[in-house]
């Protein structure tokens, strides 16, 4: 390994965009967020060193042993974060990153590229969320943020266009059709720069004409050049290099050996290629490498399974390799029952719960139909209640590996069904243990409406809906009533009227109501809504019962004492469902 004369970030930028510069499958992919990318370019600016990459050299003759990937150039955050396959048919070699790829990215992101990531309180599924944009450069003025000199942000094109006594845009890109320094002050006058006035022009002059130094001239991309083709000893400098700074993920590293040592199948296509196909299962789901990896460790019966080098050795890899087909089967039906079960992506406190519901549908063969045939119901409702015991008590929290393995005995050891009442027993007594004691019971009347936790506190209680459906936390008393001026227009006493606005969004005041009752519902009083809705005493006294609506006075004026008996009801039936009914 050699110390090879440094090159401009102009030179480098070329060598990407021309595919001369790939990476190899054991890199990870790109994580830097747009704050990052800014900071670097900052960074340039003030020339502060960048660290030093390290390129690996591989001859023509040598590259078909390996796999190589593109750098990715159009960033987003939801529809395109995987870099492309490269093609290497090429009649030259080609130079491999391996260590840089984070800082090459964002070099080549900001010069040619865009990022895309999602504006703040829009639905994911939103495509408007994700504007696409440019990194630009504040010629009139330096960074608000004491930390920075420079301001650099991501931007769309109509805010960049926006120009006015402090900001005026330079889309960064612009600066590679900028070839010599004269260029500098020709788009400052051909752009009325000067109409800003002298020292804004002139902290424009200085701030561009550095822009065209750290692009063009400055030979700031300091490189060590391997050219050794083992990929033992690749594999080794990868790792090492990697251990410092933002450090390799053991899912990352797993990934790794396993894209190297797999002998079939692609390994970091096939798994990038999964989380994306089960993340977007009903409703979406938010699983990551990390979760499907350590799935692979447990269900494929390793002793130890914990995230560490020595664990992915190549007999290891190579036994994930052969039972993927069945363990990818596994996991995409524990998803499709959840699912069905009402989870999603925000309602999932814990994507490790679900590893111990993919290892019993992979010891009973996945059934198709497991989520929907009436063979496996007494199954579901087992895992039902299961799930819901796990993330309300917490239960993978901290380290999950020390539930994970007693769970698994207990999964392997079971002949008749799905294990809820000994996986109970065999994590009874530990720091682990799933069962409620009387002040559990009760502080699960403390959670909010549109909380990750509440959907399955409210779940619990319905025990007989058919979750496939869309049902929708729902304030039995109308979140619109609760207003300081409206209540006491309602003529509610002012010594209650707090009591009113700390608990209408608790427990005690939400159901699970269909979406189009619930739209029917909507802020109507609920002693008018129900008899409206149903004007049958006996359908109405049904509707109470399967709801937990106590059996009193049920306009506003009363919701102290509705409160305070739906409470002694919910707390009621989760002592029967979390105490007496585990078996």
């Amino acid at each position: 390994m050699a110390f090879v004369e440094p090159i401009t970030i102009k030179d480098a930028i070329d060598n990407v965009h021309k595919k001369n510069y790939l990476l190899p499958a054991i890199q990870r992919e790109f994580v830097w967020g747009a704050d990052q990318i800014e900071r670097l370019f900052d960074s340039l600016m003030r020339d502060y060193p960048i660290s030093s990459f390290l390129f690996w050299e591989v001859e023509k003759a040598n590259i078909d042993n390996y796999q190589f990937y593109e750098f990715v150039r159009e960033y987003h955050e939801r529809d395109n974060t995987h870099n492309p396959k490269a093609n290497i048919d090429g009649e030259s070699g080609i130079t491999a990153i391996l260590d840089g790829q984070q800082r090459l990215t964002s070099l080549y992101v900001g010069l040619k590229g865009t990022y895309a990531y999602k504006l703040p309180r829009k639905r994911w599924d939103n495509d408007s969320a994700f504007p696409k944009r440019k990194l630009c450069l504040n010629l009139l003025a330096p960074a608000d943020d004491g930390d920075l000199e420079y301001e650099f942000k991501f931007l769309t094109k109509k805010e960049s266009e926006k120009a006015d006594d402090r900001n005026f845009w330079f889309v960064v890109g612009d600066v590679l059709n900028l070839t010599e320094a004269v260029d500098v002050n020709d788009y400052l006058l051909e752009n009325d720069v000067s109409e800003y006035g002298k020292e804004k022009f002139r902290f424009a002059n200085k701030t561009l004409f550095k822009l065209y130094e750290v692009i063009h001239k400055n030979k700031s991309v300091n490189f060590f050049l391997e050219r050794g083709e083992s990929l033992d000893k690749v594999l080794n400098i990868f790792i090492r290099v990697n251990s410092g700074g933002t450090q390799l993920s053991y899912s990352d590293l797993l990934l790794s050996i396993a894209t190297a040592q797999w002998k079939e199948k692609d390994a970091r296509e096939e798994i990038t290629a999964f989380v994306d196909e089960i993340n977007a299962i009903g409703d979406g789901f938010n699983v990551n490498k990390d979760f499907v990896l350590k799935s692979c460790l447990v269900i494929s019966g390793f002793r130890d399974i914990a995230f560490k080098v020595d664990n992915f050795n190549q007999e290891n890899m190579l036994a994930i390799e052969k039972q993927w087909d069945e363990i990818t089967k596994a996991i995409k039906s524990a998803i499709i029952l959840i699912s069905s079960l009402g989870y999603h992506r925000d309602t999932l406190t814990s994507n490790n719960a679900l590893i111990p519901i993919a290892g019993y549908l992979y010891k009973i063969g996945s059934p198709k139909n497991f989520s929907e045939s009436s063979k496996y119901l007494d199954d579901r409702k087992k895992i039902f209640k299961w799930l819901v015991m796990v993330l309300l008590k917490r239960t993978f929290s901290g380290q999950p590996d020390n539930v994970l393995r007693p769970i698994r005995e207990a999964i392997n050891a079971s002949e008749d069904g799905f294990p809820l009442l000994e996986i109970v027993n065999k994590l009874k007594g530990g720091t682990k243990a799933i069962s409620f004691d009387d002040d559990e019971i009760d502080n699960l009347l403390y959670y909010q409406y549109g909380r990750a936790y509440t959907y399955s506190a409210l779940a619990f209680i319905y025990p007989s809906l058919d979750f496939r459906n869309k049902f929708h936390q729902d304030h039995i008393f109308p979140k619109k009533l609760f207003t300081r001026k409206r209540l006491e227009k309602r003529g509610i006493k002012a010594e209650d009227i707090e009591f009113y606005l700390e608990n209408f969004n608790y427990l005690a005041n939400l159901q699970l109501l269909d979406g189009v009752p619930n739209q029917e519902k909507s802020g109507k009083d609920f002693h008018v809504w129900i008899k409206e809705k149903y004007p049958d005493r006996n359908d109405r006294k049904a509707y109470m019962e399967r709801h937990y609506i106590p059996d009193v006075d049920l306009t506003l004026e009363n919701f102290r004492q509705f409160v305070e008996e739906r409470e002694s009801l919910l707390v009621a039936e989760f002592k029967k469902l979390l105490t007496h009914e585990i078996a």
